[in-house]
């Protein structure tokens, strides 16, 4: 790989993962301070998300793949995107605000798979180089939480009582139209399908084809795990943000980064643990991760207790590498040649798609009932229900879930 596009690449996943970076952090609370957003609003602005991920594989497969070069369609959406970005920032309520949101994460979860396929398309040994380029993309998003917190301050009490936060989308929409721009001058990435010769298919792009791997028992529980791990997950994606802020933590932004320096470390130790513990040990230690984050949210605070806090922000690198990561790296193991890329459409669809939609809405739903009943207790509460939702799901998996020995090396993955 030569240094030149090493660094296109690079700039490329800094500036991809930046842009969310800079807004979707603090969502939460620009929502409920600066738009009154009721939980349930909340759920349903998070849950586009969801919905993104699913009309991703049909957009990419269809137009992407199929009609235009993929760095093209790349500027296209990230123009696109900084568009619906400043729209957000203008909107004055959160009925006003989900429209530009709900397109916007149909075209950035859009993004994402480009990006992704680009890289891939132009690196001659991925397992050697892509790490090293997706690196970046934690990086730019550690930089974004770095900037709000400490360069423009746009966390801190009295700059989100001001409505400072609407900051944050135009600084996105910038980015996003750096990208754009950028994008332009990344490698040719022409389509691969001829579209006279192979027709597109949306259930084998969304993995329905790989429906058969559930027959088997252990991929079976696997699935349902990371479709129910899913539901506590996106109290954490909903709620950290406003939560640190209400209980005093200074640069709450910033602080909630390291949660992906902890995911960067724990990425590169993935190969060290496998080699040791295999997939089962692996899944419950992560699953076992989120409870035990939830338990520090729920006995923390910002002052003397604020180090439970910040474990549990250090905790995201387990908790989202050793269930996510690791658990796709499963799906691979038991999919087989014929289902790689259906089984991998299948899990994303069914965690980030049906796992997290539902999550978001339970987490809405939740949130909006203890403001009622509980409100003196209201985060203690909140974080014992993802809390005890992780501790259902380790159950589940460490009682049913049975490794294959296929699946397993002396030496580590197979």
């Amino acid at each position: 790989m030569t240094l030149t596009l090493r660094l296109q690449l690079s700039l490329m996943m800094f500036l991809e993962y930046f842009i969310k970076g800079a807004w979707f952090v603090t969502l939460g609370t620009y929502l409920i301070k600066s738009l009154n957003a009721s939980g349930m609003e909340v759920a349903n602005i998070f849950s586009t998300q969801s919905l993104g991920a699913v009309f991703a594989p049909f957009f990419v497969g269809f137009v992407a793949d199929r009609y235009f070069n993929a760095e093209r369609v790349l500027a296209v959406l990230h123009l696109l995107g900084a568009a619906l970005l400043y729209g957000m920032s203008q909107a004055p309520d959160a009925s006003h605000f989900y429209p530009y949101v709900f397109v916007y994460f149909m075209a950035y979860m859009s993004s994402l798979s480009l990006s992704n396929g680009i890289a891939f398309r132009h690196i001659a040994d991925a397992k050697k180089y892509f790490p090293g380029i997706r690196v970046w993309g934690t990086i730019g998003w550690i930089c974004s939480g770095l900037v709000i917190s400490y360069l423009f301050r746009w966390d801190s009490p009295e700059a989100i009582s001001r409505g400072a936060l609407h900051n944050t989308f135009i600084m996105g929409a910038v980015c996003s139209v750096l990208l754009a721009l950028f994008s332009l001058f990344l490698p040719k990435t022409p389509p691969q399908i001829r579209v006279k010769d192979e027709k597109f298919d949306f259930g084998k792009a969304i993995g329905l084809d790989a429906l058969g791997l559930l027959k088997q028992k252990s991929f079976l529980i696997f699935f349902v795990t990371a479709i129910v791990i899913c539901i506590p997950i996106s109290f954490y994606y909903q709620n950290a943000n406003p939560f640190l802020v209400n209980v005093g933590m200074a640069n709450p932004t910033a602080k909630m980064a390291l949660g992906q320096f902890s995911e960067a470390i724990c990425l590169l130790l993935i190969p060290f643990f496998f080699r040791r513990l295999g997939y089962k040990k692996m899944i419950l230690l992560g699953i076992a991760a989120w409870a035990l984050r939830y338990l520090f949210f729920a006995f923390g605070d910002g002052q003397e207790k604020a180090f439970l806090l910040i474990l549990g922000i250090v905790l995201h690198g387990i908790c989202y590498d050793f269930m996510f990561v690791v658990g796709q790296i499963y799906t691979d193991r038991i999919a087989g040649e014929k289902y790689k890329a259906s089984a991998q459409g299948l899990i994303t669809i069914a965690m980030y798609g049906v796992g997290m939609l539902i999550g978001f809405w339970v987490a809405g739903g939740v949130s909006d009932y203890l403001k009622v009943a509980y409100a003196e207790q209201f985060w203690e509460y909140l974080w014992f229900i993802p809390a005890g939702i992780s501790f259902f799901c380790l159950l589940l998996f460490a009682v049913f879930f049975k490794e294959e020995k296929m699946l397993q090396t002396a030496g580590g993955i197979k």
